[in-house]
């Protein structure tokens, strides 16, 4: 964990991260309190599909290739890169399913991580800035589904 001394570039950083936009500087550092910090080099792979996911991961700076291996092929896929800002792994601290895609360093990468027991304890701890970060994670993962249905759409023959 990275503690009470918190550096400010860490506070700066996710006051302005969309999913903490509801939650003021000292509820963002009741929060990083409970992160640690990894670097990525280019080509190392975060976690593979199918992992078991208990953490969501905090872009600070680099980018990160999601892949997910083709039905037809057999081969990785690149569906998208993040950046930095962005996050991957949501969904892993709030149910219990498998990682749906893997994630591979595109350059060399640092991250913030909040694991799923982190994030349990911030829920029991600190009820309030839990429900905050719940409904960043749901107005995230709810834009997410309507980029996709947006993306599907463009894909999928009219109904006759």
């Amino acid at each position: 964990m990275l503690g009470n001394n918190l550096p400010k570039e860490m506070i700066d950083f996710f006051i302005n991260f969309p999913l903490f936009e509801q939650i003021n500087a000292e509820e963002v550092k009741v929060v990083a309190r409970h992160m640690e910090s990894i670097d990525l080099n280019e080509g190392d792979i975060l976690f593979r599909e199918s992992d078991k996911g208990n953490y969501v991961f905090f872009i600070k700076e680099g980018h990160l290739d999601v892949l997910k291996k083709s039905e037809v092929s057999g081969e990785n896929v690149t569906l998208a890169t993040l950046y930095e800002g962005q996050s991957i792994g949501e969904m892993s601290i709030i149910d219990d399913f498998p990682r749906s895609a893997t994630i591979q360093a595109r350059s060399h990468t640092k991250l913030y991580i909040l694991s799923k027991s982190a994030f349990d304890m911030i829920l029991s701890k600190h009820p309030k800035i839990g429900i905050k970060l719940l409904k960043g994670i749901s107005r995230l993962l709810s834009k997410n589904l309507r980029e996709t249905s947006s993306r599907l759409a463009d894909y999928i023959p009219p109904l006759s």
